[in-house]
């Protein structure tokens, strides 16, 4: 490992201030990397109107933001990254690029960098139909220029129509996160607003892949024991929040909107039993399993086809997988989980335990760093 601190690595791609899962490993994997005095930049587009920066996290690692600018086929491309890394990319010895991002992948054909490339396959592209057809050539080229292809389950990546043909290529980097931080008093807030409930938690942006509807049908064959809290916001909201009304479930499920990350620690350990009621392979792996798992939570999920969902939460092991789109078996699994204690420790110890195995953030990093050192 040591040959790789001669290494100079930038992470390319996505957007600052850190808000998706993808940003989120880019950024873990600069300062992983970085607290190792291995030298890892990140080359990123700003949004929310985060005005173009260079900001030096510590001595290793340094974080560039070029200003976004320009909305095509419902993405946004910030031009100015093609400059900046034209500028830089001499510097490093490695560009790990993280798909999908057809501006990054635009600047990197456009850089002249010769060097090693890693593309970190996050997902395919699924629903944005005009920006494949657009994007297709370009992501043909970024398959083909990529020494090493690493995705975020083995599963996903072996199953990628895109990447068949170069399977020979392909490895995979869990992502890792740092055990979520539990504090009593904000535990204790929310279990006093939910008294003596099984507290059943659930979290994301209110979209239709996310199956939000399903885990509220779910509720209505659960007993008063059970609580479901649903935070996130999104444009389904007054669809979830009526549907919700109609079934007469306003004692049952709490919809509450935008969780700040401060608050969202102290609800991952009050609750009792995580869901991720996902139905689309847009899901790929879903991260906030696996932060549910740092705090020692059952995990009841979905059998996505292709997805790597159900290989993140192994199946009677960190908790269970049940068929997407079914409010039957999702109650069900929620009820055999919540109310029968043996079968609740053997799962909270399952899926400890297969976080300090596979998803803790030195473990992503060490995985990164053996790949680059090949």
């Amino acid at each position: 490992m040591e040959t790789t601190k001669s290494l100079k690595i930038l992470q390319l791609g996505k957007f600052y201030p850190i808000r998706g899962g993808v940003e989120k490993v880019m950024y873990d994997l600069m300062l992983g990397l970085s607290a190792q005095q291995v030298h890892c930049d990140m080359l990123c587009a700003s949004t929310e109107g985060h005005p173009a920066s260079v900001i030096k996290i510590n001595d290793y690692a340094t974080l560039f933001v070029v200003n976004t600018s320009i909305k095509v086929a419902g993405t946004m491309l910030a031009p100015g990254m093609i400059a900046k890394l034209r500028q830089i990319a001499h510097h490093y010895d490695i560009i790990h690029i993280h798909h999908p991002d057809p501006m990054a992948t635009l600047a990197l054909y456009l850089s002249g960098f010769k060097k090693k490339v890693i593309l970190h396959w996050h997902s395919d592209i699924l629903k944005q139909k005009t920006l494949l057809k657009l994007y297709k050539p370009l992501q043909n080229w970024l398959i083909k220029r990529a020494d090493k292809i690493v995705g975020t389950t083995p599963v996903y990546v072996r199953e990628s129509p895109f990447l068949q043909h170069v399977q020979h290529k392909v490895d995979y980097v869990p992502i890792g996160v740092n055990a979520i931080e539990q504090e009593a008093s904000g535990i204790e807030e929310i279990r006093k607003r939910y008294p003596n409930k099984i507290i059943v938690f659930a979290v994301g942006r209110l979209v239709e892949y996310k199956g939000y509807e399903y885990l509220i049908r779910a509720a209505q064959a659960l007993d008063e024991r059970f609580h479901v809290i649903i935070g996130g916001k999104g444009p389904l909201h007054d669809q979830l929040q009526k549907l919700v009304g109609d079934l007469k479930l306003e004692e049952r499920v709490s919809m509450i909107g935008f969780v700040r990350d401060e608050e969202l620690s102290s609800y991952f350990a009050a609750a009792d039993i995580f869901c991720l009621s996902s139905i689309w392979k847009t899901e790929a792996f879903a991260i906030v399993q696996i932060e549910a798992m740092s705090c020692g939570k059952p995990v009841i999920s979905t059998k996505i086809p292709g997805s790597g969902v159900s290989w993140v939460n192994q199946h009677d092991v960190s908790g269970l997988v049940v068929p997407t789109e079914n409010p039957e078996e999702l109650s069900l699994a929620i009820r055999r989980v919540g109310t029968d204690p043996t079968l609740y420790q053997q799962y909270a110890a399952g899926s400890k335990q297969r976080y300090r195995t596979y998803f803790t953030r030195e473990k992503m990093v060490e995985k990164c760093r053996q790949i680059y050192g090949k």
